[in-house]
């Protein structure tokens, strides 16, 4: 088990680091600030330059985070909170990826969210330099309330941006 949670942290780390990378810098063939901003815009995330760079980052901290296994519960609950958002604005494209839809940004916040209840594992900067074990159930849910409650703060925006440019144009 060990050896399997160091693994899942390590990998999802990798996958949220090359997400993050793509909108901040354009690596990994990515769109880079102003493309993915383009992107964020049409989406509802206005402006879409900050708007980038708060998720960009955020993924950046969660797989920092993930990574290490230090304050797992809190990088877990950035991880899902920026998940919830990038699944919100993919959805109405179904589940699938191959249609655009929310399929890996829930996959990757429901990744976190397992990590966040079973912990980051005895190979973790948690464990070696905390006495408290940040694990269980009570972590898992704190990870996964805190994510959400965060998450609605950009979904608030972005649907009164949506409601705004849809009276804007029927009138």
């Amino acid at each position: 088990m060990s050896l399997g949670l160091l693994l899942l942290r390590l990998l999802l780390a990798a996958l949220l680091f090359g997400h993050s990378t793509q909108k901040l810098f354009g690596w990994f063939g990515g769109a880079g600030r102003t493309g993915t901003a383009a992107v964020f815009e049409q989406w509802g995330f206005v402006p879409g330059r900050p708007m980038v760079l708060v998720a960009g980052l955020a993924e950046l901290a969660g797989a920092v985070s993930l990574a290490a296994g230090l304050l797992t519960p809190g990088g877990s609950a950035v991880v899902i909170g920026t998940m919830t958002v990038a699944a919100a604005a993919t959805a109405p494209n179904g589940f699938w990826a191959q249609k655009g839809g929310c399929e890996v940004p829930f996959c990757y916040g429901a990744l976190a969210a397992v990590l966040a209840f079973t912990g980051p594992g005895p190979w973790s900067a948690d464990r070696a330099l905390l006495p408290a074990r940040l694990d269980g159930y009570a972590w898992g849910s704190a990870a996964l309330a805190l994510g959400l409650v965060a998450a609605a703060v950009p979904l608030t925006l972005r649907s009164r941006t949506l409601h705004t440019r849809t009276h804007t144009t029927t009138r």
